[in-house]
């Protein structure tokens, strides 16, 4: 593979980011405060608990994945897919050799797709695999360079450095520029938005997840995947880092096939998301 291109070639929007109204009523009450503290006698410590209540509210706001206060962020697919009777499932961490191609062939014998959060690294270790999974109809889309445990702390430089790079890596190895990111567990903070905003990234994060990271129950991950399942949802698996079952196996490869019946079933298709994205 050629060097990474310099992160000024990476294609940026040319629209200013646009404020998120949480991002602006945040800014103003900072003013307020800090206006107040300043010009009104002993209003000092209710200034300084407000900031502290603010403060408090977007860190939660980052620390739930599936909010939208911080910014656009996609939990399900548009209206259109629902007519399309469309879903999208989404695996993360990958690609792992022992379990992405038993995902592949699984995919390939129900005849559905499915999007697959690349760890751009993980992708330099296994290019061949990585291109294996977008020759068999899936799509790769950008979940970091290096799936940092710190990345909610990362500041505009950080978010910048880790997610260009991880677009590099995957253009240069499969050919194709991700449109969608996930952070890492889904958490992010402020800084996070303008940065995609100008790589020309979308946030998606689910609908639903299974937590099969933690839990090797295949049929308690398949009971939260499959509760009120319906066209236009995201589902989140992962075939890096999956927990495993009593026989030792990766839960998602007994999730998978549980899942793949369901949506047959249900009269229901996974498609890629840049698929199931379109208008």
């Amino acid at each position: 593979m050629g060097k990474s291109a310099p992160m000024s070639s990476v294609p940026a929007s040319k629209e200013s980011w646009p404020w998120p109204p949480a991002i602006r009523a945040s800014a103003a009450w900072h003013v307020a405060a800090i206006g107040a503290g300043v010009l009104v006698p002993g209003a000092l410590p209710w200034a300084i608990g407000a900031i502290v209540l603010n403060h408090a509210l977007i860190t939660g706001a980052g620390l739930t994945p599936r909010s939208s206060l911080l910014g656009p962020n996609v939990t399900r697919l548009p209206e259109a897919a629902a007519a399309r009777r469309e879903v999208a499932i989404t695996i993360d961490d990958g690609p792992e050799p022992e379990v992405t191609p038993q995902v592949l062939d699984l995919l390939d014998v129900h005849g559905q797709r499915a999007t697959f959060f690349c760890i751009a690294e993980r992708v330099l270790a296994h290019p061949e695999l990585a291109r294996e999974i977008v020759a068999r109809g899936h799509s790769i889309q950008n979940h970091t360079a290096q799936h940092r445990h710190n990345f909610s702390f990362l500041g505009p430089r950080g978010f910048a450095a880790e997610i260009a790079r991880a677009q590099d890596i995957l253009a240069d190895t499969v050919g194709q520029r991700p449109t969608c990111f996930r952070a890492p567990a889904g958490l992010r903070n402020p800084f996070l938005e303008p940065v995609l905003h100008r790589l020309g990234l979308s946030l998606v994060s689910w609908t639903r997840r299974g937590f099969d990271t933690r839990e090797g129950d295949a049929a308690k991950v398949m009971a939260r995947l499959s509760h009120n399942l319906q066209a236009r949802d995201i589902l989140l698996l992962h075939d890096g880092n999956a927990a495993r079952t009593a026989k030792g196996q990766p839960v998602l490869l007994e999730v998978l096939p549980l899942l793949l019946e369901r949506l047959r079933a249900d009269g229901l298709r996974a498609v890629t998301l840049p698929e199931g994205l379109k208008a």
